[in-house]
């Protein structure tokens, strides 16, 4: 194999796992389709109502539509990409979001977040962790996440005017409590 050709391969695989089929929203729920979703590009769910971590695709709960709801996301060492997040439209009820580790999360995956009307109404808790590809810009589209109450940052080397952009996510959100482990 030439050099770079097996890195060119798994992202091509990656873009694949992040394509949102619509058809398939429509047929089984999106807190369904976002779970096969998150679980092909190696994130875990939790649903409401129960305290264990689904993390076997072929193990899914099945039962009658809309009966599972997301209420948690593990994205850690994930390969969740921007061209899925439409799948988290349709989220009603996720309350925390871990990115941790994911070589695919940029500043615009952030603004989308930001930008999910439901996930404006229901996320509390977000932690994101080395990421080395989200800067300022992207921790200052959060401002949009209206009930955040605590937001959790570690390794993130793309931060760089910390103290400003910390005040100004700050005074947006003044309920917010926000934890920095950043060098």
């Amino acid at each position: 194999l030439p050099p770079g050709s097996c890195r060119a391969f798994w992202g091509w695989l990656n873009a694949v796992f992040n394509k949102v089929d619509h058809e398939r929203i429509r047929a089984v729920g999106p807190d369904r389709a976002a779970s096969e979703w998150l679980l092909r590009c190696g994130a875990l769910v939790r649903y409401q109502g129960s305290p264990k971590w689904q993390q076997d695709y072929n193990a899914l709960p099945t039962g009658p539509l809309g009966r599972y709801k997301i209420e948690a996301i593990n994205a850690t060492d994930s390969c969740i990409m921007y061209r899925g997040f439409d799948y988290l439209d349709g989220l009603e009820h996720v309350t925390d979001i871990r990115l941790e580790k994911c070589m695919y999360i940029q500043d615009q995956c952030l603004q989308r977040l930001s930008e999910t009307s439901n996930l404006q109404k229901s996320l509390q808790q977000l932690r994101i962790i080395s990421c080395g590809n989200i800067t300022d810009k992207g921790i200052l589209a959060l401002h949009k996440l209206a009930n955040l109450e605590y937001l959790y940052l570690s390794d993130l080397p793309g931060i760089r005017e910390k103290e400003t952009t910390f005040r100004v996510l700050q005074q947006a959100l003044p309920k917010l409590e926000l934890e920095l482990d950043l060098e």
